[in-house]
């Protein structure tokens, strides 16, 4: 008996159970239990979470023990242990009633989600088609189409990227320009292809442009602040200036690809072979290098991804940028076979290993910029995509970098 009531000490410790419900659980005579009695039948191994184990086949406490597991309580029993530990039954019943509910929601809503991943994705693939058809379309066009296109890009970038420069994250740590100084800057970067094509170099513009805009945050009210000047100043290098690379680079380079074997077969309603110039395959070639390296960065890092690049951007990792320089370098080997530009084999993987560095100095760039701000998307106009932003920033420094390479090292313009 003594090695009974220690098991029971340690079993009705575990209970909590007050001294009035220790009084009334031992004082309760062993007398059968009438109708709504209450049959606990549990194998000996599930007795203990219910603190009513005891060793022995019998005892004067109204429990009373079989072999095969079965146990009878007096109901003044369960009404003390009722009384003792109220709470902690309640809370046992409701969890296993709450888990039981909440099986098929968690299913549903799995499968919601799933659902959910699955159409942004289709969403994302229908948008990005059109969006590279359209592209496609006014690069072959070129011209005053080409720089309109990019132009209205470009204003559209530069006031995404002003209201990202005065959102929360950012303008904790800085003071943003006033907002019509931002948008006079998004109408300056608009201007800034336009002036490129027209004038055929972009100096003259940039220089008065920063002067303007230094005059106008100096004489503001208020105090001024760098912070304005040296914000609006990136806005007008990041969202214009380097941009405007692109009109230099489609536009600018004029010389015909005569070993251009499509141009050879080009209608001439269309331009004929004379429209085939170094500058149009070039912008193709680099176009289409950053596509490849967007897409297969996202393949290899799917698939191999396991070391970070950098805590700008948590998602890209080494192994993706690999594959994707891999995937860039073969895209540009490629096309200089079928548009026979450039003619070197070293130098169209120099032009692959140049697109896709710059490509992903820019992705980072914007990435820095959003995570300063405290965003996912630099906007929401695009559906499946965010932003504009979101999807030039691969392109922003590559216009620049692909007509320094072709100006300064490829002679002739490659030819």
């Amino acid at each position: 008996m003594a090695a009974t009531t220690t098991t029971s000490s340690l079993k009705i410790e575990q209970y909590k159970l007050t001294p009035f419900a220790l009084s009334s659980l031992c004082a309760c005579p062993c007398r059968p239990i009438a109708s709504r009695s209450v049959i606990l039948t549990r194998r000996r191994s599930k007795l203990d979470h219910l603190g009513l184990f005891l060793d022995g086949a019998r005892t004067k406490h109204g429990f009373r023990f079989r072999r095969n597991g079965v146990v009878s309580v007096n109901r003044r029993v369960i009404t003390a242990v009722a009384r003792a530990e109220p709470d902690r039954v309640d809370e046992e019943i409701a969890q296993q009633e709450v888990d039981k509910g909440q099986a098929v929601p968690i299913n549903e809503e799995i499968a919601s989600e799933h659902q959910q991943k699955a159409s942004q994705l289709k969403m994302r693939i229908v948008f990005g088609l059109g969006i590279g058809i359209a592209v496609g379309g006014v690069v072959l066009a070129g011209g005053w189409v080409f720089t309109v296109a990019l132009a209205a890009v470009v204003f559209v970038g530069a006031r995404e990227y002003f209201e990202l420069v005065r959102s929360r994250g950012i303008t904790e740590g800085m003071t943003p320009p006033p907002r019509y100084v931002s948008r006079v800057c998004s109408v300056i970067c608009a201007l800034m292809p336009i002036f490129t094509l027209y004038f055929g170099h972009i100096d003259v513009s940039v220089t008065s442009a920063a002067f303007v805009l230094a005059t106008a945050l100096l004489l503001q009210r208020g105090n001024p602040r760098f912070a304005q000047l040296s914000s609006a100043v990136f806005g007008l290098f990041y969202c214009g200036y380097l941009p405007s690379f692109w009109v230099k680079l489609r536009c600018g380079l004029a010389a015909p690809a005569l070993n251009t074997r499509i141009g050879s077969s080009w209608p001439v309603l269309l331009g004929g072979q004379t429209h085939w110039t170094v500058g149009l395959v070039a912008t193709l070639i680099s176009i289409s290098n950053i596509i490849a390296a967007d897409t297969f960065a996202f393949l290899g890092g799917k698939a191999f991804g396991r070391t970070p690049l950098t805590s700008v951007s948590p998602k890209k990792t080494w192994e993706g940028t690999i594959v994707g320089l891999g995937g860039c370098i073969a895209t540009s080997v490629i096309l200089s076979r079928v548009l026979c530009w450039p003619n070197s084999l070293l130098s169209a993987i120099a032009f692959g290993f140049l697109n896709f560095f710059a490509s992903v100095f820019g992705d980072l760039t914007e990435s820095m910029i959003k995570r300063d701000a405290g965003v996912k998307d630099s906007g929401s106009l695009i559906p499946g995509h965010g932003g504009v932003l979101d999807r030039v920033d691969s392109y922003v420094f590559t216009g620049a970098l692909a007509y320094s390479f072709v100006k300064i090292f490829l002679p002739l313009y490659g030819v």
